[in-house]
């Protein structure tokens, strides 16, 4: 029996779930969420930043190129299997605890992100309130949005599961939905950022990166992935 109430951090954080992010269309999603990411922390150089669910190792990494003093947190001692040069190196530090009872003072980290794990949260509004309060500064996650093709994702969970193998199911949002739990606890949107027009499995099962790209440019320049693309970061800044 699992110790947390939410682990779903510890799928993640495996080398299953890093082979969805194998190859170069792979190596391009992490690419455009890397670059993102840090365009939205530029104004927070050497950040302390807690990672909670970053066993995936897909920001750490960067955290720690770009000076930040950065934590990891994960649900079970195996989520710091794809992090561990990071950990030996004394470059980031790892906690093992509950995503919603974080063992952390109020406003104890500058920044909080959180990728890979919104969606996958059953009591998501007491995780987004935990996130809130050790923040003082940032909270930064990402999210399924319902507006894009997302809204179908039941109706192409077979094709889906079938090609990536280890998908599971998972909750679509609404931005405002959203926005509403983070404004009760005194967090506004300072920033979004929608990755992908097209669903990441088509571009997946195309194989053709250079392809993808163009495609996903020429959506962004007319203001498609913008409304409608998913999934999309966050960053929420504290406003008292």
């Amino acid at each position: 029996m699992l110790p947390y109430p939410e682990t779903a951090d510890i799928e993640t954080s495996s080398d299953g779930y890093a082979q969805r992010f194998a190859g170069e269309v792979g190596t391009w999603f992490l690419r455009i969420q890397e670059e993102a990411t840090l365009h939205m922390l530029r104004s927070f150089p050497h950040a302390r930043i807690l990672d909670v669910g970053g066993g995936h190792g897909q920001l750490a990494p960067a955290f720690v190129r770009h000076g930040h003093q950065v934590t990891v947190f994960g649900s079970d001692e195996s989520c710091q299997k794809r992090i561990q040069r990071l950990i030996h190196q004394n470059l980031c530090t790892f906690k093992v605890g509950n995503i919603l009872h974080l063992p952390y003072a109020n406003q104890e980290f500058d920044v909080v992100v959180s990728y890979r794990l919104l969606p996958h949260v059953q009591e998501w509004q007491q995780y987004i309130t935990e996130l809130t309060r050790v923040a003082q500064k940032v909270v930064m996650i990402d999210y399924p949005s319902i507006r894009s093709v997302n809204y179908i994702a039941p109706l192409l969970f077979s094709v889906k599961r079938s090609f990536e193998g280890n998908t599971r199911l998972y909750t679509s949002f609404k931005e405002s939905e959203l926005l509403a739990i983070f404004q009760a606890h005194s967090f506004r949107c300072a920033d979004r950022f929608a990755e992908f027009f097209f669903p990441m499995v088509l571009h997946r099962m195309m194989r053709l990166q250079r392809l993808s790209a163009l495609l996903e440019n020429v959506c962004r320049i007319i203001g498609l992935t913008a409304t409608f693309g998913s999934p999309i970061i966050l960053k929420l800044t504290r406003v008292c």
